[in-house]
């Protein structure tokens, strides 16, 4: 099987050596990615396009694996015949497309590349003609047609189009320098994350843990999951910094209205502090304009004075629903839906202006050895280990053998129908992680649970969940690998 990858449009503008250097860089990436596919998948770079070669039965990975990766704009599986004649041409598109168009308008599209004695127009002509006679269409309709009959002819070679989907777009990961992201978990920090990623930068992860052990096993599954779908051609680390004593002293110091803005002034200036010595020059949050009191143009501005550090806002202008939609579009919609909060600095009546001077006034009576002691405690990991360390740190037993108990299978359906569990119908129950918190109260409390997931993370997250609500009949399902 053979894909045709072409290039995010804006790459196509640059330079030459830029381009050159970005093609490269997404080169180096696939290979990356499609090594844990395969190792008879094989990557060649050209000047405006990229292709891969596999085995048939690695389609539909690598396919999987190539609507995720930064810099594809799209990618085209085809199949690849030797060039002959064009009668030879239009009885291999025959072969793949005479049943697609039964009954259906067609149009033939050729691209052409290389010395020949015909043109594109003269494929597009002889292939209609050869399909309007063999087959038994309804029309050709050449504007706009029910199927495109797509091929590209490059030199010797014809590349017969059997399916095309779309890649994020956007710049081929390492290509830009590192930042360092501010990730709560919800919607906006995901897909502010994820907007960076897309962008070609290099994304790490920083996490401020305000009180709460669920929550820092929530937004380490987002953060893994948005590395391994998008950025697993880079490693990158997940820090987390315990902020339980800075909010404390936050809440016995600083005035109501004002402990918003000073809360994240004080997060940019731990982030400085920590992406000085990860030699990270930006900082990323979610923030967007107006979305809560402390995001007013103003509260934003004084805000950004805490750091000395280019702070960057993906999602500023965008609204809220936007943002969802975004979500549900790259699968972080559910975790966002079903993350954990922590609600502990919420004033009553939020500044929407914060004024300098007394900000300052309010500042001054925080102790700042207090946020110190939080930076220099902080935990950094890669974030390939963010999996075994939930699972090593994990508060809810973990158990290899599910005895009595019944295994609540909590993966999306696709994952649990492409490695079902190795278990009797009977020891097994199907209840999506989204679904489990609402859904386990109806189930049988005399009967004993185990929460399944491929990694663990989300079963732990979870089960913790339960315990916390007075559920004690739940524990964690792992099998022996």
């Amino acid at each position: 099987m053979k894909f045709i990858i072409k290039l995010f449009p804006e790459i196509l503008l640059k330079s030459k050596s830029v381009r050159k250097r970005m093609g490269l860089q997404l080169q180096r990436n696939l290979r990356r990615i499609l090594k844990d596919a395969g190792n008879d998948i094989k990557v060649f770079r050209y000047w405006d396009k990229l292709e891969i070669t596999c085995p048939d039965n690695l389609s539909t990975r690598v396919q999987d694996h190539l609507s995720c990766i930064p810099g594809i704009d799209q990618a085209l599986q085809v199949n690849e015949y030797p060039l002959t004649d064009l009668s030879g041409i239009a009885e291999n598109v025959a072969e793949h497309y005479l049943d697609k168009i039964a009954d259906r308008t067609f149009a033939v599209r050729c691209k052409r590349s290389g010395k020949h004695d015909f043109s594109s127009m003269d494929v597009d002509r002889y292939v209609g003609g050869y399909l309007l006679e063999h087959g038994n269409p309804e029309a050709v309709n050449l504007r706009n047609p029910d199927i495109r009959v797509e091929l590209e002819i490059h030199q010797d070679q014809v590349n017969i189009v059997v399916a095309r989907f779309r890649g994020p777009g956007g710049y081929p990961l390492g290509t830009q320098e590192a930042c360092l992201s501010l990730m709560s978990g919800g919607f906006d920090s995901t897909v502010a994350s994820y907007e960076m990623i897309k962008r070609g930068v290099i994304t790490h992860f920083l996490f401020f843990n305000l009180g709460g052990k669920a929550h820092e096993i929530g937004v380490k599954q987002v953060a893994f999951y948005l590395w391994k779908k998008y950025a697993a051609s880079h490693p990158v680390k997940f820090v987390t910094v315990s902020f339980e004593s800075v909010v404390a002293e936050l809440l016995n110091s600083v005035s109501d209205g004002y402990m918003g803005v000073v809360l994240k002034r004080l997060m940019l200036r731990a982030g400085e502090k920590i992406a000085d010595q990860m030699k990270i020059d930006a900082l990323v949050t979610g923030e967007s304009i107006a979305q809560v009191s402390s995001q007013t143009l103003r509260n934003l501005s004084v805000i950004d004075q805490a750091t000395d550090k280019m702070v960057i806002r993906p999602l500023v202008t965008a609204h809220k629903q936007e943002i969802i939609t975004t979500a549900a579009k790259i699968g972080t919609r559910e975790f966002a839906e079903n993350m954990p909060e922590y609600c502990g600095i919420i004033s009553r009546k939020p500044v929407i202006f914060a004024l300098t001077d007394r900000l300052y006034e309010e500042e001054l009576k925080f102790n700042y050895s207090v946020l110190e002691e939080a930076i220099n405690n902080a935990v950094v990991i890669s974030i390939v280990q963010v999996i075994e360390d939930v699972n090593q740190n994990a508060e809810v037993e973990t158990v290899s053998s599910p005895d009595n108990a019944i295994v609540i299978d909590i993966r999306r359906k696709d994952e649990y129908e492409n490695n079902p569990l190795s278990l009797e119908q009977s020891q097994q129950l199907k209840i999506v992680f989204a679904e489990i918190n609402h859904r386990f109260s109806s189930l049988d409390q005399d009967q004993e649970y185990l929460l399944y997931c491929e990694h663990g993370v989300m079963s732990q997250l979870h089960a913790q969940y339960l315990r916390d609500a007075g559920f004690n009949n739940v524990r964690v399902y792992r099998p022996l690998e």
